[in-house]
């Protein structure tokens, strides 16, 4: 028997104004509405509006919640002030990314301290699976799944705080790049949080599953345009975000990945840190590479990279950039393929495309936010 698939407290309204549910990560999810190049534009160039409850939300708890997150991340989080926000990665003992993560420490109304891990929906039940094991050797640390019962929106846009500040109590344009904070949203207690994954200003919003209908309309009624997964695809994409499952497995590391900035091996132990400090020192391992395809034929997932006619390794995401009006793609390559302003050739269907190896990301904004 079919298992069905989970729903967010949004899917009603996904189905009934016109959203094509697919199955993501277990759960039935919006993968456009209109078109996804609409919606995507919209992104670029106004407000658009993203569903992104099917993430997951684990929430800690205790004065040894820092020590702790600090021995399963690869960033360092204890110097982590209230307010900050920082992206990081989950490794196995052979330094293989089992997720990548934002981890936030927040207060409360009280003053207290707690923190939170933002986890892919499809790693949600692995990174749980290895998390709980070690907690018990952990002192004085609770770790809590609120991903039920808790919803969260992606506002994402030149227009984006502009359209959600009458919802926010906290002044927006205070809020800095990878910071967040409780606040009152729409009258319900929740957090905003100036972070996004399109490559665009923006905020994403945590609030009660049963007040996220309300929150979601009224910004729908102020003029961001609903959008799903297939736009949030290419304006990452474009962005040179990697997403789990293409750019990032448990065959990868964060090095090969070109994610040294989410890795602090000094002065502190993880799990996966000595793998880690030994892959640093290796250079042999394929390398992710943008790349720009000369004509208008896209590359996909698994395609093979070439040079002078010999496979030099794989795309792992591709497509027609709506914004750049060319087709692109990330993939891994051997190491000395990697090099910006290499020549190289994609098999797209039986047929070379000349390619050529470009900077990451391939898009970005004029006003530039950086992690922290």
């Amino acid at each position: 028997m079919a298992t069905a698939l989970a729903q967010t407290p949004l899917h009603d309204w996904h189905a009934s104004h016109g959203g094509r549910m697919v199955d993501f990560a277990g759960w039935s999810m919006p993968v456009q509405y209109t078109s996804i190049v609409a919606e995507h534009s919209a992104t670029r160039n106004a407000a658009s509006l993203f569903d992104i409850s099917h993430m997951g939300r684990l929430r800690f708890d205790g004065p040894g919640a820092p020590g702790f997150l600090d021995s399963v991340v690869t960033r360092r989080v204890t110097d982590q002030q209230p307010g900050q926000i920082r992206y990081a990665l989950v490794t196995n003992a052979d330094g293989g990314i089992l997720d990548d993560v934002l981890v936030y420490h927040l207060q409360d109304a009280g003053g207290g301290s707690y923190w939170l891990m933002v986890v892919n929906a499809s790693n949600r039940a692995k990174i749980v699976d290895f998390l709980q094991p070690q907690l018990p050797l952990a002192f004085d640390v609770d770790m809590s799944d609120v991903t039920h019962d808790w919803a969260m929106i992606a506002v994402q846009g030149p227009r984006a705080l502009e359209l959600a500040q009458p919802l926010v109590e906290l002044p927006l344009d205070t809020l800095k790049y990878y910071h967040g904070a409780e606040t009152r949203i729409a009258g319900h207690g929740g957090i905003v949080s100036r972070t996004g994954y399109t490559g665009e200003d923006g905020c994403e919003i945590i609030v009660g599953a049963r007040a996220v209908a309300g929150v979601w309309q009224s910004l729908v009624d102020a003029g961001a345009m609903a959008a799903g997964l297939g736009a949030r695809d290419t304006l990452r994409l474009e962005a040179g975000m990697p997403l789990y499952g293409h750019e990032l497995s448990e065959a990868i590391d964060p090095f090969q990945a070109g994610l040294d900035f989410a890795v602090n091996l000094k002065d502190r132990t993880f799990t996966g840190h000595d793998a880690l400090v030994r892959l640093k020192q290796q250079t042999g391992r394929p390398q992710r590479v943008g790349l720009v395809v000369t004509g208008k034929r896209v590359p996909r997932e698994g395609f093979p990279i070439l040079s002078a006619g010999n496979v030099v390794g794989s795309v792992t995401s591709g497509t027609f950039s709506p914004t750049l009006e060319q087709s692109i793609a990330m993939g891994y390559v051997a190491p000395e393929f990697a090099a910006v302003g290499t020549e190289l050739a994609i098999d797209v269907r039986g047929r070379a495309e000349s390619a050529h190896v470009v900077p990451l990301p391939f898009y970005r904004r004029t006003t530039k936010g950086t992690r922290t």
